[in-house]
């Protein structure tokens, strides 16, 4: 799991306040959650590598495990905006979420392993169906159910990935709905 940081206060840059507000618009208008990911995803974008986003703080690596850095939760619990530094080799668990999810890559790559959960309760157990490499500027955004993964910093250099739930980070600790530590078999 990742270091949990705290929103420092004063630490919204001017761009990410004009996201908060743009983000903040679509989830009061828009209810289903496929839609407001995409609406999100396409808020999100241009933002991504800009050297005026983030602050250095915002920007510190755990030499651990990656760090999460909380920037912003929606007083009303409806959304929040994480940042996720990552080390050479940093990844997470496998597993889904508790909402939608929207993943912008800031800096750097990172590389995500897609699974189905298959095999019932009889013989529970994970097939991939999927990998990608996602360069900085890469968008994707993730509705549950059907949305376990496992990522990781598979580059060479500092990963950075910013993240928006349709959750309360601030008061759940993280975006992850349930660990998986099933057998991986491969698809039939």
């Amino acid at each position: 799991m990742a270091t949990l940081i705290a929103p420092a206060p004063g630490a919204i840059t001017d761009d990410l306040s004009e996201l908060i507000s743009a983000v903040r618009e679509v989830v009061r208008q828009e209810r289903e959650a496929e839609k407001v990911g995409r609406a999100v995803a396409e808020l999100l974008r241009p933002y991504l590598g800009s050297r005026e986003f983030l602050s250095d703080e915002q920007l510190a690596s755990d030499t651990k495990k990656y760090r999460q850095h909380v920037l912003h939760v929606e007083p009303d619990g409806s959304f929040s905006i994480v940042a996720l530094v990552w080390l050479p080799g940093q990844g997470t668990p496998v597993h889904d979420h508790v909402s939608w999810c929207v993943v912008g890559v800031h800096r750097g790559e990172e590389h995500e392993t897609i699974y189905e959960l298959a095999g019932g309760e009889a013989d529970p157990h994970l097939v991939i169906t999927g990998r990608t490499i996602s360069p900085a500027g890469s968008v994707a955004a993730l509705v549950p159910p059907g949305d376990i993964h496992h990522v990781e910093n598979g580059g060479e250099a500092v990963a950075v990935s910013l993240h928006i739930y349709g959750a309360d980070i601030g008061k759940l600790g993280s975006s992850i709905r349930r660990q998986y530590d099933l057998e991986v078999r491969s698809a039939s």
